[in-house]
């Protein structure tokens, strides 16, 4: 028989000195948020299933656990992403004709972890803006997560830059089966030169040298200007490559130390993405601490296709390797049914400090918190003083 207490595999309790990193990561990020101007909403965990898959694909499908609701009989899904219900909001509850941006932080769900130590309960923290489809919009999200990271002290960022016109560029007017292409899209992302070359066959030699092309079209600023010559010169394949390079010189004037890669083979989220995309990484992690990009058929099936672009990342995931939170300074003080000494506890708290109660019999023993001062008695008085 297995322990009460033990836990699903890939969730996990979040224990005090955790707990007390995320959620100071978390109110620092969303007023970096709210300092572009980006409004906090709250969607619920919960809702009917066709609402949260809305125009994501099947991947997004898999990971969504699913239940019936007791009350309606419909099929309910407990959410895996957030922003399908950012573009909800947006399109029936807000309605706005002009640029709409929204932020969030809340737990999403996933059925099975990303990796082997990843939980299957992240802590989705993400921006999302709605209305503009200037590259404008691309900028402010990337700026916007860049500066998230460098806020919870994240050094030596990497932020590799791809966009999905590219390959629908190079297979424009190509007629090829879906199926075909997702698993051509996944080789592609897997640089698997000889399945790509066999799932290519029959194609014309354009398309087929351009496949091959974009398996070493990855590095750095010398990608763009490869591509440019190995690419078939088609509008959204120009389109795409020269807009790449705009945001490129717009970051590297924002964030002088930012490197900046190119990835044109990489097709991760090709279904969901619409243009621009982009992963962000940091010299502590192997795994990408920010992703977004554009995705502009997000909000179609709400009746409302608007352009959108947005960002998100985990802030479980983002604390493991942010700065350090230094321990709480605190207030300790004796427990006592004196009148003077509780009126001086509430006052401070008041104020704005903690104040740990020694409770009779026990001694504190926070590592959250480190106790530099403390009530004391003295002529009658109850007076703050440092403690040696």
């Amino acid at each position: 028989m297995l322990s009460a207490w033990l836990l699903p595999e890939h969730i996990a309790d979040v224990l005090p000195a955790q707990a007390r990193r995320i959620e100071e990561l978390r109110r620092a990020l969303l007023d970096r948020a709210r300092g572009y101007g980006f409004e906090l909403v709250m969607p619920p965990l919960l809702e009917h299933l066709e609402s949260l898959l809305s125009g994501t694909g099947r991947e997004l499908d898999l990971k969504t656990f699913k239940l019936v609701d007791q009350l309606s009989g419909r099929t309910l899904g407990l959410r895996a992403d957030t922003t399908p219900q950012a573009a909800r909001i947006d399109a029936h509850l807000l309605n706005r004709e002009g640029v709409t941006r929204l932020c969030y932080c809340g737990p999403v769900l996933h059925t099975r972890p990303a990796g082997l130590n990843a939980t299957r309960e992240p802590l989705q923290l993400g921006a999302e803006i709605f209305g503009h489809a200037g590259l404008e919009a691309d900028l402010e999200v990337m700026e916007l997560a860049l500066d998230c990271l460098q806020a919870a002290g994240v050094g030596d960022l990497v932020i590799d830059l791809a966009d999905a016109r590219v390959l629908r560029g190079v297979f424009a007017g190509v007629p090829f089966d879906a199926r075909r292409l997702q698993e051509l899209v996944a080789a592609l992302s897997d640089k698997d030169a000889s399945l790509v070359e066999t799932l290519a066959s029959g194609l014309p030699d354009e398309t087929r040298r351009a496949l091959r092309a974009l398996l070493r079209l990855y590095g750095g600023a010398e990608v763009l200007q490869a591509a440019h010559s190995e690419l078939p010169a088609r509008p959204l394949v120009r389109a795409a490559l020269e807009q790449l390079e705009w945001l490129a010189n717009h970051l590297r004037t924002a964030f002088p130390g930012l490197r900046i890669g190119f990835d044109l083979s990489d097709m991760s989220g090709y279904a969901y993405y619409s243009g621009t995309r982009f992963a962000v990484y940091g010299a502590a992690s192997s795994d990408a601490l920010a992703r977004g990009g554009r995705y502009d058929e997000v909000g179609a099936v709400f009746g409302r296709n608007r352009p959108a672009v947005g960002f998100s990342l985990d802030l479980k995931a983002l604390a493991e390797i942010a700065r350090p939170v230094p321990a709480g300074k605190a207030i300790r003080a004796p427990w006592g049914e004196d009148a003077a000494l509780r009126a001086t506890v509430r006052d401070l708290r008041e104020a704005g400090e903690t104040v740990i109660a020694m409770l009779p019999g026990h001694e504190v023993e926070a590592q959250a918190f480190e106790c530099d001062r403390e009530l004391v008695l003295q002529d009658g008085q109850w007076r703050l003083l440092t403690v040696s």
